[in-house]
């Protein structure tokens, strides 16, 4: 009952309303579930900063709100209203980490590191399979770099979610930018999925390397010298980023804002590069400097990871959407997945 008080007091301070304090007796505290009080202390970036125009506590009725799926502390997140999935809610969540397409870049053998290209004709294709390998696996919010090549990728992988919603790139550049797509629509939110770009994430900045030809770069300084400016953890590019730096920033911005989203009980996709992707595998795996040099990310294939008891488990990649062996890891995404098969049929 404390920690449901403290998550009120969130509530309140978020909203400036005090319509569930007032109602608070009606609803009974056995009728709210585990995934709303951490909700209320977990508000995911974007969707949560209401106008005076929606004053949403005040129109949500007593019967709504008392369900266990209710959006009243969360509106960007619209559950599917089983026990089964709450259930996943609570016990356990999923992440799931994707490094983006080929780029055009990727395809011409440069190094790409923070310049902003799209990608080729088959990274779209490796976008979409990745897309069909996680289609019914549960997806709450989705987090890319600032770099176009990881938002086409992550755009492109939710065009085949069987969940139908729409993905939503939150704009917080500006105060400007976060009023003017504000969405004043609840049950707009509720079908939507929040997607946030965030500079932290993006590929290493490989400094006076960029834009060069890898081979060629290899001919001018020695292979044995370009290894190490690709493959050591200390060792910087002329004037760029070493691996070491790359995960400090990318660390650093998971812990701080993706791992509270998946203490929350939220299913989380990150999208991002080789570089920034190694650097929190490093973490999740617990990888010294060595193994995570040696660390080969295909572009366009998912990776797996179920978050539970505060440790983070590597399931592997799914192969496909019907493939057995990675719902097998837990009855709960298999149960998740069955539901939203049945949903599409």
């Amino acid at each position: 009952m404390i920690k449901f008080r403290m998550a009120l007091t969130a509530c309140q301070l978020a909203t400036g309303a005090n319509w569930l304090q007032t109602n608070i007796d009606d609803l009974g505290f056995n009728t709210i579930s585990r995934k709303q009080h951490f909700n209320l202390l977990f508000r995911l970036d974007g969707f949560d900063k209401l106008s005076p125009r929606t004053n949403w506590p005040l129109q949500m009725s007593m019967n709504r709100t008392s369900k266990c799926c209710s959006s009243v502390c969360d509106p960007v997140t619209s559950s599917i209203q089983t026990k089964s999935y709450e259930l996943l809610r609570i016990h356990e969540s999923t992440l799931i980490i994707v490094r983006h397409g080929e780029s055009m870049w990727n395809e011409k053998n440069l190094f790409t590191g923070c310049v902003d290209v799209p990608l080729t004709k088959k990274g779209v294709e490796e976008a979409i399979e990745a897309g069909k390998r996680i289609s019914t696996m549960p997806l709450d919010i989705v987090y890319t770099s600032a770099l176009v090549r990881s938002q086409m990728t992550a755009m492109l992988t939710l065009t085949q979610h069987c969940c139908q919603k729409v993905p939503i790139i939150i704009h917080k550049e500006t105060e400007e930018a976060e009023i003017w797509s504000q969405i004043y629509s609840e049950e707009t939110r509720d079908q939507s999925i929040p997607v946030v770009k965030a500079w932290q994430l993006n590929e290493r900045m490989y400094g006076d390397l960029q834009g060069l030809n890898k081979q060629e770069t290899a001919e001018v300084f020695g292979k044995e010298q370009v290894l190490r400016w690709r493959r050591t953890y200390e060792v910087r590019p002329p004037n760029g980023e070493s691996l070491e730096m790359c995960l400090q920033r990318a660390v650093t911005y998971f812990k701080d804002n993706i791992e509270p989203q998946l203490m929350a009980g939220k299913h989380v996709m990150v999208v991002a590069h080789a570089n920034s992707l190694r650097s929190i595998i490093m973490y999740l795996d617990n990888l010294s400097p060595q193994e995570v040099i040696n660390l080969e990310l295909s572009t366009g294939v998912p990776m797996l990871y179920i978050y539970k008891d505060g440790k983070f488990i590597r399931r592997g990649s799914p192969a496909g959407t019907m493939e057995a062996g990675v719902y097998a890891y837990t009855s709960n995404l298999a149960l998740y997945k069955d539901q939203m098969l049945q949903g599409t049929m």
